[in-house]
């Protein structure tokens, strides 16, 4: 079920009206390492809003006070290629990763519009970072380029001064934290993530330290 939608905005980069718009999703983390809530979380999404096709797109550096040591981006970008693998309406997008530096959205959202300005963006992010909106960089203006949909998560509440488009999906308390936790500490990781992906982590050796 979807809940209080977003209201229509302008967006100021010129668009080609030839072109019908395409709807696109876009998840973006540190996927450090990516895990089935993530694409619970997708799939949920990209049903309910219809749309056309879901980005997950790994951060080269976060800019969120909670920094938290990621393991080397082409590495968790191929995690990501592992989880999407048998789904043709998901996609990798590495314009963070190529980019370098903090990844803001801002600046990243600037750069798919040029690239891409017939499709019309759709940025899912969880209930702890609605709460985080008004410290993000540049909010005023990012809000005017995207729609933001909001995941209810434990804790926080379903609200924010800005747009967002709630939409219910099932709280799955999968964190990427307890995965490199239990693998620290030699606990199973199976069913928290794709069998590919816990094959990776094995072959690779990776949270390990």
């Amino acid at each position: 079920m979807v809940t209080n939608p977003l209201s229509q905005t302008q967006v100021e980069i010129k668009q080609d009206s030839s072109e019908a718009k395409k709807r696109v999703g876009i998840l973006g983390g540190t996927f450090n390492p990516p895990h089935m809530g993530h694409l619970i979380i997708a799939q949920q999404v990209m049903e309910q809003l219809d749309l056309d096709e879901l980005f997950f797109m790994p951060d080269y550096v976060p800019p969120h006070i909670d920094h938290k040591d990621a393991i080397a981006g082409k590495k968790r970008e191929k995690m990501v290629e592992l989880c999407i693998a048998d789904n043709d309406r998901f996609s990798i997008e590495d314009a963070e990763l190529k980019r370098g530096g903090v990844s803001y959205t801002y600046d990243t959202i600037v750069e798919l519009k040029k690239k891409h300005p017939n499709y019309e963006y759709y940025f899912i992010i969880g209930g702890d970072m609605v709460a985080y909106l008004p410290k993000w960089y540049h909010i005023e203006e990012l809000i005017k380029l995207v729609h933001f949909v909001g995941v209810a998560r434990t804790g926080y509440l379903r609200k924010s001064k800005y747009p967002v488009m709630w939409v219910d999906v099932p709280l799955i308390e999968i964190s990427s934290t307890q995965i490199r936790w239990n693998i620290q500490h030699n606990c199973s990781i199976k069913y928290l993530v794709p069998e590919s992906v816990e094959k990776y982590i094995k072959e690779e050796g990776l949270y390990l330290e």
